[in-house]
């Protein structure tokens, strides 16, 4: 009995090479009253999925972050190089319009890193800032009371004159978490930095262009085009996007403090949200954006 061959063109029978596709959007760590936070705790379920999904070749992460945490970018990037490794998937990352800081790191867990010649790139530096009052709350006449068990429970209250010794205490932490910083950027870019440490972890950012040159990513390119190129035309992608949207988180708390009257609430929670806005729209600023 002679077996029957298949008349269907073999591009039709033959699986398409799957890439699944997860993109980090936004600052890290921050709460928006706009869009769900960045950070493991939602993100974990969808990277897990997208390294189990069957038949992947690799997996692709989008990235448009100005920073943030300095713990949840560290968390979510080890995350990923640990499914990484478990599943024996390459990473293939892509910068969009920044990635920047924490941003940046997000992009070190891709074994190769991609971004357009106008991306922002680098950031390999750490920042706290903040506001005092002091001098205000002397001129309207406000008395500002703090009772600590611990000197340094008060340190840098933004009603309180700001001591020399809370500063050098801020600057030893951050020093501690930028010589971290560095040296994940040395254990993923390994040899291809081109330029010396007092160069490339400064602070300082780059056009896509420039840090392509430095050694900071590996080609100039996006999503489809790239993906194209390494698994051929008929590569397929899949957005692997967090369970639960902002939207849907939204209309529950919006319906439950209606159906609820708890506009108690309402004032304390409108107040986070203005600050985390400020925040973020702060963290985008510093690029241009």
């Amino acid at each position: 009995m002679t077996a029957v061959k298949s008349v269907l063109p073999e591009k039709w029978t033959k699986p398409r090479p799957l890439v699944p596709v997860l993109r980090f959007s936004g600052p890290i760590g921050v709460n928006s009253p706009f869009k769900q936070e960045l950070s493991l705790p939602t993100v974990a379920a969808s990277i897990d999925k997208a390294f189990s999904m069957r038949g992947a070749k690799a997996v692709a992460i989008q990235i448009n972050s100005p920073g943030g945490a300095a713990v949840q970018s560290t968390l979510i990037h080890k995350r990923i190089r640990a499914l990484a490794a478990e599943k024996n998937l390459k990473v293939y990352a892509f910068c969009e319009d920044v990635a920047a800081s924490g941003g940046y790191m997000l992009s070190l867990a891709g074994d190769e890193i991609y971004a357009d010649p106008s991306s922002i790139v680098g950031s390999i530096g750490v920042i706290a800032a903040g506001f005092g009052f002091p001098g205000l709350m002397e001129k309207i006449g406000v008395e500002r009371r703090v009772y600590t068990a611990g000197t340094s429970k008060d340190t840098l209250d933004p009603f309180l004159p700001e001591k020399p010794e809370d500063v050098k205490r801020i600057k030893e932490i951050q020093l501690d978490v930028h010589e971290a910083f560095i040296g994940m950027v040395k254990s993923r870019r390994g040899g291809k930095l081109t330029k010396p440490d007092d160069e490339l972890f400064t602070g300082a950012f780059w056009s896509g262009k420039t840090a392509l040159e430095l050694g900071l990513i590996d080609g100039l390119s996006d999503l489809r085009t790239r993906m194209r190129e390494v698994f051929g035309e008929d590569v397929r992608f899949k957005l692997v996007a967090p369970a639960t949207s902002w939207l849907r988180r939204g209309k529950k708390s919006v319906s439950a403090g209606v159906s609820g009257l708890d506009f108690g609430q309402w004032p304390q929670g409108f107040a986070a949200d203005v600050i985390s806005a400020i925040e973020a729209r702060a963290l985008w600023s510093r690029f241009g954006l």
